[in-house]
């Protein structure tokens, strides 16, 4: 993929529909990076490369830049903040906004996809109780974004990044949930819409319903019926 700055042998493992991944080329198509996508098997035997890579967790993203490996989504955001300091920051210069910037982005990777894979992985009292804990996180992240545009004020940011491409599955979590973003959270679902008329978001996201045909794959590799 091109960018208008060249960041030197810029690698990412990747898959075409996670959204951990997303995170990661939404970061460098902010900062005008140029870097090298390598689709990788997930659902079969892994690759090598990201075995080699990501030892550890076995799974992507993995960065590679000049070889060196970086792993999981938040940190390689962390990573392109500090490597690439003069490009685009996402994470905002005061420290205590910087941290909370980084509480938040790590409440999203506490809740949102874990909680999302119970929605339509589970039925009955689990599905019930997903579907209640979800509505409780996205209330949560609803209180917090506030009146503000973005969740970091006025200007596009990390937690931003952590999150959009999360909204993707939404429509999913909805049909296994029974319920609306768009009623319960009116100003979350604001916020994605403004979020996706940006060029790096709308180039970056799976379109809701390829989410749901691939959920629907997963359904049958655990062999779960409806």
């Amino acid at each position: 993929m091109a960018g208008e700055k060249k960041a030197g042998d810029l690698v990412l493992l990747d898959f075409w529909v996670s959204p951990f991944a997303q995170r990661c080329r939404i970061s460098m198509a902010e900062k005008g990076l140029a870097y090298e996508s390598q689709e990788q098997e997930l659902l079969g035997q892994k690759g090598d490369l990201l075995l080699r890579s990501n030892p550890v967790h076995k799974k992507v993203p993995v960065l590679l830049h000049g070889g060196a490996a970086v792993c999981e989504s938040l940190v390689i955001l962390e990573y392109l903040e500090d490597a690439f300091p003069g490009l685009a920051p996402l994470l905002p210069s005061s420290p205590h906004a910087r941290a909370q910037a980084r509480f938040w982005a790590d409440y999203v990777d506490k809740t949102v996809y874990g909680i999302g894979t119970r929605l339509w992985k589970l039925k009955g009292e689990g599905r019930a109780a997903a579907r209640a804990e979800m509505l409780k996180t996205l209330e949560t992240l609803e209180g917090e974004l506030g009146g503000k545009a973005f969740f970091g004020g006025e200007a596009f940011g990390f937690v931003d990044v952590a999150l959009i491409p999360l909204t993707s599955w939404f429509y999913s979590y909805e049909i296994h949930g029974g319920f609306s973003v768009k009623e319960a959270c009116p100003r979350l679902a604001a916020w994605a819409a403004r979020c996706g008329e940006r060029e790096s978001v709308a180039k970056t996201l799976t379109p809701p319903e390829e989410v749901h045909g691939f959920i629907g794959v997963l359904k049958k590799a655990y062999g779960i019926e409806e």
